[in-house]
């Protein structure tokens, strides 16, 4: 649709309103960051009412351009911009800033106000959550219509959101990939928390980016026509494109523009009405909105309903006739998954072992993707390791978009990007990397989890087990730490079997993460004849082995330490002990079972409880109560043979049989 020419008046009424609602929502608040709304509103203007692919009466358009708001310290810019583009976000919302139960959160949580298209609060996220988006665009419109899939991703960010390292990751990979449908609009206001960004940041900004072989382009943050100009440039380079905006916090602010105070502290009554009286407006009036101004942005849904209009047009012509990838996407655009997409997943028996579950996952993953065209994912450079290159198919690359993505050493920007990918309609997204450097991908995979977003996680060499690398490379306190965080799914198999159930369940799940753990070492491949089958894991904690007899003492255990507690069991077994084994693999599904049925599987009346893990131990008093024990790590390992160090560590099942034994004798 051909934009009309820019009336400066109309844009600069707009503007001015854009200003005071976010300063008037941060006074009445007591509490936000007026500033940087303030100075950015030129730029959110020009954005939803002229150029953003939008349409405010449906948010989740497939169609749509996206627009992440990455500095989201400045959320009262987004919802002052939504609130006029007609979203559905009430004048009363905006009054109700920051607090309980409202849209308007301190920072953009997606799910609670339309249009926010991801939260974002720790700086350099949603940057690298755009590459993600951007990236998943590509795939989609190659993969299944460029005429359907075609939309841009446009990102707000500060000075701020440049320092954190996670974007020159994201930077690096969307330059390398040439993302040009990517736009960073970077508001150069040269002002932190602290004081002058001269104080710990005066890189040439615009030459790293061309480094990263982005387009760079500079201009006025209040020249609208300079600031236009640069847009239609941007979206017509294939490269990704960086507008760098001059721009000044808390512009027109009698006192304190240009300075620290404007960033995180409301304006203040008195210089709030000496700004709006130098902006020629009724320094009394709060949330003012002129009638002009709203018929103004009524534009918005007119033509936000015109363009989606459009775009389901070509989608009815183009469902006369489906390419095979549009009907995979329609099948999955709202979480469905095809038709028998798990049928006869591998099967494993006892002669395929011993078999590392990082290779079983791969053989499974592999299956997978034969059924499910809209999986894709990779890992940080360890593709090799932790078996997550799917066969015979493309890498995604600048020359077209395959479904083995390499994220290079990147696990912070990797985990992030899965989160864009994630919220791109249809696609399943996983990426890996050894346990040990889940440290490096924390911040993304907490905001996934408080999303209800759901890549999978392939988290490999999950253990002192991984032998002479050593202690830099053992993870120890990771498992309890991934663990503690509300909404992931933590599952650690303990067979090849195991691993196949526990892909099942992380595909079927769409409404949080999953993070599949791991062996590097080779373990048996259990009989399940004799032992209960391996589904038991979809309840999280299932029974193993039954106790010959009376019981006297459970052992409770995970992924490879399970194996030791079989081999335990059997040693007490035949000195008479009846001794139960349970796998705990997930504790977060085990927890949601109703509660007669952990109390069949770990019932209260047994005090024996042992737990067995390679792990640091928090987190078990749980499940072994005050009197049991846990056999886990108290240091960081050591670089020796992974036997030996299961041995010297106590995971011998000999070792177990020991504690055991002591256990029993204390509590007699």
């Amino acid at each position: 649709m051909t934009k009309e020419p820019l009336n400066q008046d109309e844009a600069r009424r707009t503007i001015d309103c854009l200003r005071f609602l976010a300063a008037d929502a941060v006074e009445q608040a007591r509490s936000g960051h007026p500033g940087t709304p303030m100075e950015a509103a030129p730029l959110a203007y020009l954005l939803y009412r002229r150029h953003l692919r939008h349409n405010p009466a449906d948010s989740h358009w497939p169609g749509r351009d996206r627009l992440v708001l990455s500095c989201g310290h400045a959320s009262m810019l987004l919802y002052g911009a939504l609130h006029l583009a007609g979203y559905d976000l009430s004048l009363e919302d905006l009054k109700n800033f920051r607090r309980l139960n409202s849209p308007t959160a301190g920072h953009p949580e997606f799910g609670k106000a339309a249009g926010v298209e991801t939260t974002t609060g720790p700086l350099g996220q949603g940057l690298a959550v755009g590459v993600g988006m951007a990236m998943g665009a590509k795939f989609l419109a190659e993969q299944v219509s460029d005429e359907l899939f075609n939309y841009r991703v446009y990102v707000l960010c500060s000075d701020g959101d440049l320092m954190e390292g996670v974007t020159a990751e994201a930077a690096s990979l969307a330059g390398h990939l040439g993302l040009g449908n990517l736009i960073l609009i970077y508001l150069d206001n040269r002002i932190t928390i602290e004081g002058s960004t001269s104080l710990a940041f005066s890189e040439q900004v615009a030459t790293r980016f061309l480094a990263y072989d982005w387009q760079v382009q500079q201009v006025e943050g209040e020249n609208l026509g300079e600031i236009e100009t640069a847009l239609d440039a941007a979206k017509a380079d294939p490269r990704p494109s960086l507008i760098i905006t001059r721009t000044h916090i808390a512009p027109g602010a009698p006192t304190k523009q240009d300075s620290a105070e404007a960033h995180g502290a409301p304006l203040g009554a008195a210089e709030l009405a000496a700004t709006k009286q130098a902006y020629g407006r009724h320094p009394d009036k709060s949330f003012e909105i002129p009638d002009e101004v709203r018929a103004h942005m009524a534009h918005c849904r007119v033509r936000g309903a015109r363009l989606q209009e459009l775009w389901e047009e070509q989608l009815r012509r183009l469902a006369d006739d489906p390419p095979p990838g549009l009907l995979n996407w329609l099948r999955s655009r709202d979480g469905g998954l095809p038709e028998g997409w798990d049928r006869n997943l591998p099967e494993f028996s006892c002669t395929d072992g011993p078999l590392a579950t990082r290779q079983a996952s791969g053989i499974v993953l592999n299956a997978l993707a034969a059924r499910l065209p809209l999986l894709l994912g990779g890992s940080a450079d360890l593709a090799p390791s932790t078996n997550t290159l799917l066969k015979g198919e493309r890498s995604f690359s600048r020359s077209g978009s395959g479904r083995n993505l390499h994220f290079g050493v990147r696990e912070h920007a990797m985990g992030a990007i899965l989160n864009g990918l994630s919220h791109t309609p249809g696609l399943i997204a996983y990426g890996a990397t050894f346990l040990i450097f889940s440290d490096y991908m924390r911040p993304p995979m907490r905001l996934a989890a408080l999303m209800g977003l759901a890549p999978i996680y392939v988290f490999t060499h999950d253990s002192i087990a991984l032998g002479e690398d050593g202690p830099t490379h053992q993870p120890v306190e990771q498992l309890p730490g991934l663990r503690a965080l509300p909404h992931l799914h933590v599952i650690r198999p303990a067979d090849a079997n195991e691993t196949a159930e526990a892909w099942r369940l992380a595909v079927e799940r769409r409404d949080g993460p999953t993070a599949l753990i791991l062996s590097r070492q080779g373990l048996p491949v259990l009989d399940r004849e004799r032992y209960a089958p391996a589904d038991g894991i979809r309840r999280g904690g299932y029974v193993l082995a039954e106790e010959q007899g009376e019981l006297r003492a459970l052992l409770i255990a995970t992924g490879a330490e399970v194996h030791a507690a079989l081999a335990a069991r059997e040693l007490l077994e035949a000195e008479g002990l009846g001794t139960r084994v349970v796998n705990l693999a997930c504790w977060e599904l085990f927890t949601a079972q109703a509660q007669g049925y952990r109390e069949a599987v770990l019932p209260s009346a047994c005090r024996a409880r042992v737990a067995i893990e390679a792990a640091a131990t928090l987190g078990w008093e749980r499940w072994v109560g005050a009197w049991g024990e846990v056999i886990g790590m108290h240091e960081f390992g050591a670089s020796a043979p992974g036997a030996e160090l299961l041995a010297h560590f106590g995971f011998t099942p000999q070792a177990i049989a020991a504690r055991v034994r002591h256990l029993l004798a204390r509590l007699n």
